[in-house]
């Protein structure tokens, strides 16, 4: 299986390397890319690193599929109604086996603006119960935020919460596959959730996880919280193979590189600006080059500074 997975990733990646500059990779379909098998019966349709516009219809994130004898484990319903209906097509291609669940990986638009689609399949929807309050709460502007940018491709989408949530664990285990949606702990996003199949070692990690493009760190972000899941919870069970929630298949070892590296070698010179006296505007300004050649850093890299200083400040 291995050496399938390096064949997988080697054909993935050398179609083109990441990069926000790389046009749409599958002209034909509302995707911006077709789904590779990463490993024999699981797929993932890798969407640009680049943030979400018209061009790529919102497909900036991993949307992944498990195909049992029993049915089709979906992780990730899409940006909007259109490019989930475009990943069905993509299924149906593969397998006869109809979508039985869909398994939103936090409360993100790329992650949940196409749950309509798949409830009016019949398809339940399964998320952290924190990513159902995110879009309880959020949903109209999530919404807003998406028509804004795909315009005519947003029609028929809709605000539809996931159906079924759970806290900890829940076992989606199906077809003699064994499936665990685990919510290991607070790191990107409050509703991340993990979907771990220990048959195959593989794990389709979401948010939790990056590596092509610089990580993202937003204000309700706990970056000590995201540090503490990884070491405590995720790295015991350390994953030979990681889908991640952007870019392409990867191993453990890289992830852990640009995620959890990443955030002790920022907090570390942020600790250091504040012991020196150093304020928010120069908090901006603190060496990140070590991270530069990564997708997004010349959006990312100076906010993510600011935002781990003004979390440091006062702990």
């Amino acid at each position: 299986m291995k050496h399938l997975f390096a064949i997988a990733v080697i054909a993935v990646a050398g179609a083109a390397s990441a990069s926000e500059d790389i046009a749409d990779q599958y002209p034909q379909s509302e995707l911006y890319s077709k789904p590779v098998e990463v490993i024999p019966h699981v797929f993932s349709a890798i969407g640009a690193t680049a943030p979400p516009t018209y061009e790529n219809s919102g497909h900036n994130n991993n949307l992944s599929f498990i195909v049992t004898d029993a049915g089709v484990v979906v992780v990730n319903a899409g940006a909007s109604s259109r490019l989930a209906a475009a990943l069905h097509e993509e299924i149906k291609a593969v397998t006869d086996q109809p979508v039985v669940l869909v398994i939103n990986e936090n409360g993100q638009g790329h992650a949940m603006l196409g749950n309509g689609y798949w409830r009016d399949q019949g398809v339940d929807i399964l998320a952290h119960e924190d990513a159902v309050a995110e879009t309880m709460e959020n949903g109209d502007f999530i919404l807003q935020g998406m028509q804004s940018y795909n315009r005519d491709k947003a029609e028929g989408s809709r605000i539809e919460h996931a159906n079924l949530t759970f806290s900890d664990e829940y076992d989606a285990s199906l077809g003699g596959v064994t499936i665990k949606v685990l919510h290991l702990g607070p790191a990107h996003d409050p509703g991340d959730l993990q979907v771990w199949l220990p048959d195959w070692e593989i794990m389709i990690a979401g948010d939790i996880a990056f590596h092509e493009r610089m990580l993202p760190i937003f204000g309700h972000t706990c970056t000590s919280c995201w540090i503490e899941t990884w070491e405590e919870k995720l790295e015991p069970i350390a994953p030979t193979y990681v889908i991640p929630g952007h870019g392409h298949p990867t191993n453990f070892a890289q992830v852990r590189r640009y995620t959890l590296d990443y955030l002790v070698d920022l907090r570390a010179k942020i600790r250091d600006h504040i012991d020196e006296g150093g304020d928010l505007a120069g908090a901006y300004y603190v060496d990140q080059s070590n991270w530069a050649h990564l997708d997004t850093f010349e959006e990312l890299a100076t906010k993510n500074a600011g935002r781990v200083f003004e979390e440091m400040e006062w702990e």
